[in-house]
């Protein structure tokens, strides 16, 4: 799984290198040099923020506010290079999950992210899986879209989580088949093709290709 990071710094040079230590370690980053743009992606919802307190327009202070008031379950790092100590308890008390004060090593923020991350989804993330925009829970077996659940039926669930859960390689409808629907299955194997065909209707982002004349493959990001 790729976890979906929204950075917001406003320090060019620093917002450019802690991007690109965070994308080495695999995480998907969109990052933000001003307040305002990133508030209008709040409703995305990504998996952590990193916010910087002292931004050009909107401090982090109101973002992480109405970041929380969206989804209080969304971790947030706190950036700040003012009164360290003033500016951790505010942030603990408004919400942050971890702080740190500039200046700081770019790896040392690669190592809080890392550990909030598990600490928030799990080491292996047992429960979670990001696919593009849509995050599936294995326990509660929902699919959601920036907060929106997607109804499936059973069926269609077990498909997009085998298919996500074996990203990049290609499947016959037979193996799909005997997979999802299990080997003692008697029928058609176009149930598959009805099956991916109301998927594709439900969530028109994902990324589950055709492979004609042999069956389908989920592309990963």
């Amino acid at each position: 799984m790729t976890y979906k990071i929204y950075l917001v710094e406003d320090e060019e040079n620093l917002n450019s290198i802690l991007k690109m230590y965070l994308e080495k370690e695999g995480y998907s980053i969109k990052s933000f040099l001003d307040g305002k743009t990133a508030q209008e992606q709040i409703t995305s919802a990504p998996d952590l923020w990193i916010l910087d307190i002292m931004l050009p327009d909107i401090n982090g202070y109101t973002l992480i506010k109405q970041i929380k008031e969206f989804d209080e379950s969304t971790p947030v790092i706190f950036i700040s290079a003012r009164n360290k100590d003033l500016d951790r308890v505010v942030g603990l008390e408004m919400g942050s999950d971890d702080y740190i004060s500039k200046p700081f090593l770019p790896r040392e923020l690669v190592i809080k992210t890392k550990r909030l991350l598990e600490l928030t989804y799990g080491k292996k993330n047992n429960k979670h899986i990001r696919v593009g925009d849509y995050l599936l829970d294995k326990v509660t077996r929902t699919i959601s879209e920036n907060n929106k659940y997607i109804e499936l039926t059973s069926k269609e669930f077990d498909l997009v989580l085998f298919m996500v859960n074996n990203s990049n390689q290609a499947f016959s409808r037979e193996q799909i088949l005997t997979n999802v629907w299990d080997e003692n299955y008697y029928g058609s194997d176009r149930v598959v093709d009805d099956t991916v065909r109301r998927i594709r209707k439900k969530m028109k982002n994902i990324q589950l290709d055709t492979i004609y004349g042999f069956g389908y493959r989920m592309v990963s990001e």
